[in-house]
C-alpha cells in the first residue's frame, strides 16, 4: 500500500508581523467583547463521515482532514488517529495561546516547539478491563522555548497559558457532553 501524506503550505511571517497581527486581532477581540460581551461566546461544528474501514472523513468550515488507526485497531493507518489528533489539537491550541500570551505581556518568545505524550489503556476500549479509563490516564507536555527571557519569565508566561488555553482546559476540567443518536 502506498502511503500519501498531504502537506499544508504555511506562509513565512517575520517576528514584527507576527507581533502586528497578535496585536491588532487582540485589540480587535478586546474592542468587540467590550462592546458586546456575548460577542466573545462562539459556538463550533465539525462534521465527520465514516469512510473505509473505520477512518472518519471531517469537515470543519472550508477545511477538510482524515482520521484513521493504525491497523492493530483495524485501521487502515492512512492517517493520525483520534487521539494523536486531540494532542495535536492540544499542541496546537498551546502554540497560539503562548505566542498571543507572550505578545500581552511583553515576553518576547523567538521559537516553540511542543511535544505531547499521553498514556491510554486500551484494555477498556477493547472491553478487557472497566476499571480504567477509555482515555488518557496522563498527558506530558514539554514546551521549548526559545528567546533572551529568563526561565522565571518563560514560567509566568506557562501559568498564563495554563489558565487561558482551552484545549488545555479540555484535558484539564470535565467538559459536560450530551449525545443524541438519530436512525436517518
Amino acid at each position: 500500500m502506498t502511503t500519501l501524506t498531504a502537506t499544508t503550505d504555511i506562509p513565512e511571517i517575520t517576528a514584527e508581523e507576527r507581533a502586528a497581527r497578535l496585536t491588532e486581532a487582540g485589540a480587535a477581540w478586546s474592542d468587540r467583547i467590550d462592546m458586546n460581551r456575548s460577542s466573545s461566546k462562539l459556538t463550533y461544528k465539525v462534521t465527520g463521515v465514516g469512510e473505509g474501514s473505520v477512518a472518519t472523513r471531517v469537515t470543519s468550515g472550508r477545511h477538510e482532514f482524515v482520521i484513521d488507526e493504525p491497523e492493530a485497531l483495524a485501521g487502515d493507518d492512512v492517517a493520525a488517529s483520534p487521539v494523536e489528533y486531540a494532542l495535536g489539537a492540544l499542541i496546537g491550541c498551546q502554540t497560539v495561546v503562548y505566542r498571543l500570551y507572550a505578545q500581552n505581556l511583553g515576553i518576547q518568545v523567538d521559537d516553540i516547539k511542543v511535544t505531547a505524550e499521553g498514556d491510554l489503556d486500551a484494555a477498556r476500549l477493547l472491553g478487557k478491563d472497566a476499571s480504567v479509563r477509555p482515555g488518557f490516564s496522563d498527558i506530558r507536555l514539554n514546551v521549548e522555548l526559545t528567546g533572551p527571557e529568563s526561565q522565571e519569565r518563560y514560567e509566568e508566561l506557562r501559568k498564563a497559558v495554563d489558565e487561558g488555553c482551552p484545549v488545555f482546559d479540555l484535558f484539564a476540567n470535565p467538559t459536560p457532553v450530551s449525545v443524541t443518536v438519530t436512525k436517518a
